[in-house]
């Protein structure tokens, strides 16, 4: 049974009053606009929800409760909204970005947040923007390890296409008859000096960038495979889970640069070299379908905990309505 509007408001009172005697009134209140606007949002009211939320953060601009850091997020994410219904209207996606941004001041680790601001540059074609982001991000000591790491290997992506870019291209990916009679791919310099100079310093700025990331995964990631899944508490799990995906994706495009690095090796005649780099490739390569696997197994136990917990709630009031 849902709660009244009016129960729900007495609740947050309540709950007020108890946690602290200063400022209760100025909580009371940023929590029923957070209620009210939390309602708007749902019924896609954009404009009144951004109101009620602005009102709700300016009770506490600097984040110093829960309350105002709600509000913060929940504002840049109205904000979003409106930008992702209207993408022609830039100036919302720059509001929804000072806000995002006021909210990481308050939580340098809301990875949530960072991501937003990241997609709302990619959006608004800001390149230079983006860039200079995502580094800071990888940079930054106060940022826990695997978030640094999924910035690293975002950085990495873009050098990976990067070089990318110029291999895959019908002048520098030649089909040619292999030993065993079979068609392969032979990579050849393109012509272009510059082009193929650019490829070099991707590839190298590349491999330095995701050699960064997959240096930190934790061991709770590499004996992912063989953890105890069932004895997790739903927390552990997520954890894992987040931690998980993470490094999956950067193990994919350490294979993926280490590909690029093989193609630049039989650019320039350096056979060993490529033979090297094709067999590290494919170990890289197993590495990240191992992982894949640990993620799936591990996104199979959230779905049957969901499951089981939907069927004890469906059971439990199936039987209070037989009373």
């Amino acid at each position: 049974m849902r709660l009244s509007r009016l129960g729900l408001l007495f609740l947050i009172a309540a709950s007020v009053l108890v946690g602290s005697s200063c400022g209760y009134y100025s909580r009371i209140m940023s929590r029923k606009d957070l209620v009210d606007g939390s309602m708007a949002y749902r019924e896609r009211k954009f404009a009144e929800a951004e109101q009620l939320f602005r009102k709700a953060a300016s009770r506490d601009p600097q984040g110093t409760t829960v309350e105002g850091k709600t509000a913060q997020v929940f504002l840049a994410r109205t904000l979003h909204s409106r930008f992702i219904g209207d993408r022609r209207n830039t100036a919302l996606a720059e509001s929804a970005i000072s806000e995002y941004q006021k909210a990481l001041t308050v939580n340098p680790n809301d990875q949530s947040s960072y991501k937003a601001v990241a997609s709302l540059y990619e959006n608004l074609q800001k390149p230079d923007d983006w860039q200079k982001w995502v580094t800071e991000r990888s940079t930054n000591a106060t940022i826990e390890p695997q978030y640094r790491a999924e910035a690293l290997t975002a950085l990495a992506a873009k050098q990976n296409t990067c070089a990318n870019d110029v291999s895959d291209t019908e002048a520098t990916k030649k089909t040619v008859k292999g030993a065993d009679g079979k068609e392969i791919y032979q990579f050849v310099k393109p012509a272009d000096q510059a082009a193929f100079d650019k490829m070099k310093g991707c590839v190298a700025k590349g491999q330095e960038l995701i050699g960064q990331a997959v240096a930190v995964e934790p061991d709770s990631v590499k004996n992912a495979k063989s953890a105890d899944l069932k004895s997790l508490t739903d927390e552990q799990l997520k954890q894992l889970l987040d931690s998980v995906k993470i490094f999956e994706s950067a193990r994919s495009y350490r294979a993926s640069i280490t590909i690029q690095a093989s193609r630049l090796a039989e650019m320039e005649g350096r056979t060993a070299d490529r033979d090297k780099l094709k067999a590290d490739a494919d170990n890289y390569r197993k590495a990240y379908t191992d992982l894949s696997e640990v993620n799936r197994n591990i996104q199979s136990e959230v779905d049957a905990r969901v499951a089981a917990a939907e069927a004890a709630a469906n059971a439990n009031a199936n039987a209070n309505a037989a009373k």
